[in-house]
């Protein structure tokens, strides 16, 4: 068997998966699920390249866009979907674009995946251009909606990146970085929703948390910058505020439900009295990283 389906071979491992008991066969999954960590890692040094071109880009006005169809596509959604309320950036600035559209996310789309003509439509859509960074996630590789999207990134001249899990994947041609993380044979033939996966959403997960945490969306590990939509995040944001400052919580609560649970206000009202224009002034001269201010 050569590399180019990898995730279609028949894993020995779980060859009678149908036979054993439900404890028996948790454990299988579990034995392959463990496999996926060890291949993210030995991808690092991709990633770690994706993250930096990502960065450039954010920091020239650009935008990130993940790709795919099917359960590929649906990670990129998820991932997208996540950064707004976690990093409080707005909705445009990480999308994800799934073969088929939003119905795609619940329900497979006949053709969608081999749709180039949907690719096409979807790119002038977006109106992606030279600052934006197209991410392509596909298990295969060979998706041709992914394909014939990343060929038109190139041709507008995107910093294209790739995520999947065929060392020889087509779409390995377009990409300015290529992350393939080799998840091997799944637990279940061909069912790549598992250790594929598993493994795109971790490397989605990286990408993003990195590539935030560089341009200042978080102070130490604290989700500096969360959006507090609902009473679990505002008591996150008030644990944040106090960590920083040092004050009693009952301190922190009350500064940000005075400002609208603005917690880099709140941090620097609470430390060197200033107001709320005043701060908003200073996050702006330091592109809102609070870092900056406090080493100012």
């Amino acid at each position: 068997m050569n590399n180019e389906t990898a995730t279609e071979h028949i894993n020995r491992d779980t060859f009678n998966i149908d036979l054993v008991g439900t404890y028996d066969m948790l454990v299988m999954i579990n034995n392959e699920d463990m496999k996926v960590a060890e291949a993210v890692k030995k991808c690092i040094p991709q990633i770690a390249k994706a993250v930096d071109i990502i960065v450039r880009n954010f920091l020239h006005g650009g935008r990130l866009f993940y790709v795919g169809s099917g359960t590929s596509g649906r990670l990129g959604v998820l991932d997208a979907s996540e950064c707004p309320p976690t990093f409080s950036v707005p909705p445009d600035m990480v999308q994800g674009i799934i073969a088929g559209g939003d119905r795609a996310l619940r329900e497979a789309i006949e053709g969608a995946e081999d749709s180039e003509e949907m690719a096409l439509y979807d790119f002038d859509k977006y109106d992606i251009c030279n600052t934006d960074t197209v991410v392509g996630i596909s298990a295969s590789g060979n998706a041709k909606y992914v394909c014939k999207f990343l060929q038109v990134a190139k041709i507008k001249k995107c910093k294209t990146i790739v995520i999947t899990s065929n060392p020889d994947a087509k779409l390995k041609e377009y990409a300015d970085c290529f992350i393939c993380a080799e998840t091997g044979a799944e637990a279940i033939s061909g069912s790549t929703r598992m250790k594929a996966g598993t493994a795109q959403k971790m490397i989605l997960n990286m990408l993003s948390t990195a590539a935030m945490v560089k341009i200042g969306k978080t102070y130490h590990n604290l989700m500096i910058d969360v959006k507090p939509t609902n009473s679990k995040l505002k008591r996150r944001a008030v644990t944040i505020v106090s960590e920083i400052c040092g004050c009693r919580e009952m301190t922190a609560r009350n500064v940000l439900e005075s400002n609208g649970y603005n917690t880099k206000h709140a941090v620097l009202f609470i430390l060197y009295g200033l107001s709320f224009e005043e701060a908003d002034n200073l996050l702006k001269q330091n592109q809102g990283v609070l870092r900056r201010i406090f080493e100012g």
